[in-house]
């Protein structure tokens, strides 16, 4: 039963190859026609929030980033892990042990899908394919807060999350570190950028291996990343990116849950594993390929085009119970056994003509964009039985993950899972800039079709949808600038109404937020304080007179409103505070089907608050050293959907990160650093829930020592 699915390069894969070729020529052609001088384009970066220039405190839109930086100080291994600071984000839904998927909700709505460099990551509907992006290659985190359809087409209305790649730059830099810690970590890193020769050419190169055991008993997490990139200055006028990623995750822990007896009697801790050794497997392979063209027609006109070829695999052995499988009085835990093989490739590709108008006293910045994406994959998933009749009887309250006999496995049902994703989408957006007033207007137009053929069983969304935003800022000379913007969004649906017949429509939301930013004229200071209203309608539920509980009806809108206040305040040059606090109010306001009306869904705590400080001592005997230390505080979230089963209690949890500069001790070390972290420093015990048939512990106290030398 063991197999690896080795990743195979398709023709499209060996197309976009070649094709990285025709960018080049073109550009060289048109280098000989050049007569006037323009400016050299270095960068190929896009706000998220606006895929322009605009600087987060002036647009008019709640917009968290979280730099490279930060990132290092807190030595984060996953996205989910660089959003546990961000305000308005519940992240590691599924505890801390399952790592394969980046689990987080934004404004109290599910988000099931990020971007990277402003390219969706694709996902295989319904499944568990979906890329991680590693930190080590992200230069900064932008989480946009609210419906962001506008731009980016299809999604949840509470935000999005775009990292950004690093880039390759003309500085020779290298930076190396190796790791060891908790649970046997080995880790070896590379960054390394710069200029070839004197030409006009930079790369990048960003290479990892990470190895460590897993946070329950008997699992590993293994990791191996490479991504080189490179950009050329074609032109005066022309620059071109070629990227690649490429991602190996032969181990990736395990996902399975516990019930909430087992955590609440004290029987279990976050070692603790409910499946199985011999049939515990999840191996995921990424290669994705990509190149950006950005061409400058003169000073005020340019055009970008940012395309991205994804091919991935995944493949997982793994256990399941249902609530009907375990006895609360004697921790017997009825398993059943399952794999699933998924595959999918995809290409997602967005141009973007930009430009500035001057009429009269009013600077427009103008953007047209017309974007794309196609998916087609497959999942086969099969289910086994076994006659060992000790691996039925497995009980959690005194756990034996060895009771499987892999030469006694049948399988008993097969299907297959076949899907596609096809988008295309036209927008456009005018920001206006007039005195010290920022205005922004924007609309799209989408055409989504997604089709999932189980077995025969065919479930469709073909969906032609409209979503806008506008917004205002004005910037007084004090620093403040309040703002006030309505944006909506679409996230589509497929199948029919069990009760009428119908096609799904697409589920929608709509937005209203005001709010205040301020930065101090020596930019010491930033504050941003926010107020939001979001109802999401159309929302799709079970239908619960249907015989197997697998029909759905359309009748659900769910409303979201509350408060976010983020900050930084450099205390002096060398010492600075972040902190946030987030008030979440949110409610199902109509449900008909499941008499969910007037209910609070899961994973959102009404409070929620961070705080995280770096000092470096820059005098005196401890010159040299780095202390940076947080928190993190999550109210009480709503054990299941339907309320009825209590509460996930509250909790907190502190961070350390130290650093050392090595060149204090000896000039020969310049450029040598040491660094501790500890996460969860006091082993804080928590955990999340689905329902209470569902649970999973949170991230235990993990301590990692860090060596980094940098040339």
């Amino acid at each position: 039963m063991d197999r690896k699915k080795q990743m195979h390069f398709s023709p499209i894969a060996l197309a976009l190859l070649a094709a990285f070729c025709a960018p080049l020529a073109f550009a060289q052609e048109k280098s000989s026609d050049s007569v006037e001088t323009v400016t050299i384009l270095g960068k190929t970066y896009r706000n998220t929030a606006t895929k322009t220039a605009l600087e987060p405190e002036e647009t008019p839109q709640a917009i968290s980033v979280i730099e490279q930086e930060e990132l290092a100080q807190r030595g984060v291994t996953s996205l989910g892990q660089a959003l546990r600071y961000a305000s308005g984000v519940v992240t590691e839904t599924k505890g801390g042990a399952v790592t394969m998927y980046d689990n987080f909700y934004i404004r109290g709505f599910r988000i099931d899908q990020t971007y990277y460099d402003g390219l969706v990551l694709q996902y295989l509907k319904g499944w568990n394919l979906q890329p991680q992006i590693d930190p080590l290659a992200i230069q900064r985190v932008e989480v946009f807060k609210g419906p962001t359809s506008v731009l980016y087409g299809s999604m949840p209305p509470g935000g999005m999350v775009n990292t950004i790649a690093k880039s390759p730059q003309s500085e020779n830099h290298t930076e190396v570190s190796a790791s060891t810690g908790s649970r046997n970590l080995t880790q070896a890193t590379l960054d390394t950028t710069g200029q070839f020769g004197d030409s006009n050419v930079s790369y990048r190169l960003i290479a990892k291996a990470r190895k460590q055991d897993g946070q329950v008993d008997g699992t590993e997490e293994e990791r191996y990343l490479i991504a080189p990139s490179i950009d050329w200055q074609a032109t005066e006028n022309t620059l071109i990116n070629l990227n690649m990623y490429y991602q190996n995750d032969p181990a990736m822990g395990m996902n399975s849950s516990l019930p909430l007896a087992a955590i609440t009697n004290g029987t279990t801790s976050a070692s603790t594993f409910a499946g199985d050794t011999n049939w515990s497997h999840f191996e995921r392979e990424i290669m994705m390929l990509g190149y950006k063209i950005q061409h400058q027609f003169n000073d005020d006109w340019r055009f970008l085009q940012n395309l991205r070829y994804t091919d991935a695999s995944l493949y997982q052995e793994n256990t399941y119970h249902s609530a009907s499988g375990f006895n609360e009085s004697t921790g017997t835990l009825s398993r059943n056994i399952y794999t699933t093989e998924e595959d999918y490739e995809g290409l997602v590709v967005d141009n973007q003509l930009s430009g500035i108008v001057n009429w009269g006293s009013v600077e427009h910045n103008l953007l047209l964009g017309l974007d794309y994406q196609t998916l087609s994959g497959d999942s086969a998933y099969k289910e086994y039985s076994t006659s060992d009749s000790g691996f039925y009887q497995f009980n959690i309250y005194n756990a034996n993950n060895h009771l499987l006999n892999r030469s006694n496995v049948s399988e008993v049902y097969a299907g297959n899972d076949e899907v596609s994703v096809e988008q295309l989408g036209t927008y456009f957006q005018d920001q206006l800039l007039w005195n010290q007033w920022v205005f922004i207007a924007g609309g799209r137009f989408d055409n989504y079709k997604s089709t999932n053929n189980f077995s025969g069983s065919n479930s469709q969304a073909d969906h032609n949808e409209f979503s806008y935003r506008l917004g205002a800022l004005y910037q007084f000379d004090s620093g403040i600038s309040p703002f006030v913007n309505f944006a909506t969004s679409f996230s589509p649906v497929a199948g029919v109404d069990s009760k009428f017949g119908k096609p799904f429509e697409p589920e929608v939301g709509e937005q209203v937020e005001v709010g205040v930013k301020y930065v101090s004229a020596d930019m010491s200071k930033q504050l941003t304080t926010s107020l939001y209203r979001i109802v999401k309608s159309n929302m799709v539920v079970t239908d619960p007179t249907s015989a197997n509980y697998q029909d759905e009806v359309q009748v659900g809108e769910v409303r979201s409103q509350g408060v976010e206040v983020e900050g930084r305040w450099w205390l002096m040059p060398n010492w600075d505070v972040s902190a946030n606090y987030t008030y979440a109010d949110v409610e199902v306001t109509e449900d008909s089907a499941n008499g969910l009306q007037g209910t609070t869904p899961i994973y959102v705590p009404k409070h929620s608050a961070t705080l995280w400080s770096t000092y470096n001592v820059e005098q005196g005997a401890l010159s040299g050293v780095r202390v940076s230390a947080g928190g993190r505080y999550v109210g009480q979230m709503y054990m299941d959907a339907t309320n009825t089963q209590g509460k996930v209690p509250s909790y907190i949890v502190a961070d350390l990160s130290l650093g050392y500069d090595l060149s204090e001790i000896s000039d020969s070390l310049a450029g040598a650093s040491a660094d501790i972290i500890s996460s969860n420093l006091f082993d804080e015990e928590y955990y999340t829930c689905y329902d209470k048939t569902n649970c999973w512990y949170g991230a235990e106290r993990t301590i990692e020592l860090k060596l980094n030398y940098e040339f």
